[in-house]
């Protein structure tokens, strides 16, 4: 599939920015879901499937783990607004779709590498959370009744969003370095 021709073809500064934030994003999603941030896990070197939706990551210690749910939405949410924005030409098929094969692509990516479990729940969740971010963009259209505008102020949230972000991973990464020192 050409993309290109789904691109807007506004080449605006402004979807300049929207897209930068879309590949820091993109590279961010990957360092947290298929590098788990470089940290290491007693998991690591095992092979996990779960098919079986929503039957795992439910029960931690016998109790509904809701974090784990609501962490799987809340990070794909940037990726909805993201291909809102730049992929306007896209049916919203094929936008879904897109959230299911980045999700898809993880969740495979983790597998293969042996750094994490291929969790059909982590893509429905991940892929309603691309959902809940289109929704957010369609609304903040209507809202700001102008895409244009929408836009600006979404890339204003999303740069200080990544921002904060990206402070604390480095924060985390470079805590972790120094009490490896030790």
């Amino acid at each position: 599939m050409n993309l290109q021709k789904y691109w807007s073809r506004n080449n605006t500064l402004t979807n300049k920015l929207t897209a930068l934030l879309l590949v820091i994003y993109l590279a961010t999603l990957f360092w947290i879901i298929v590098l788990k941030l470089n940290i290491s896990f007693s998991y690591k070197g095992t092979r996990n499937v779960n098919f079986i939706p929503f039957r795992e990551p439910l029960l931690y210690n016998g109790r509904i783990d809701f974090n784990e749910i609501f962490l799987n939405i809340l990070i794909f949410i940037p990726l909805g607004l993201y291909v809102g924005i730049l992929f306007k030409k896209l049916s919203i098929t094929r936008k879904i779709f897109s959230f299911f094969l980045v999700s898809f692509t993880c969740e495979a990516m983790q597998f293969v590498l042996r750094i994490g479990a291929f969790d059909i729940t982590d893509i429905i969740n991940n892929t309603f959370g691309g959902i809940i971010g289109l929704v957010l963009f369609k609304g903040s259209e209507k809202v700001f009744k102008n895409t244009h505008n929408a836009q600006k102020f979404i890339n204003i949230i999303a740069t200080i969003g990544t921002i904060l972000i990206i402070s604390l991973l480095l924060y985390l990464k470079i805590n972790k370095l120094l009490m490896f020192r030790r």
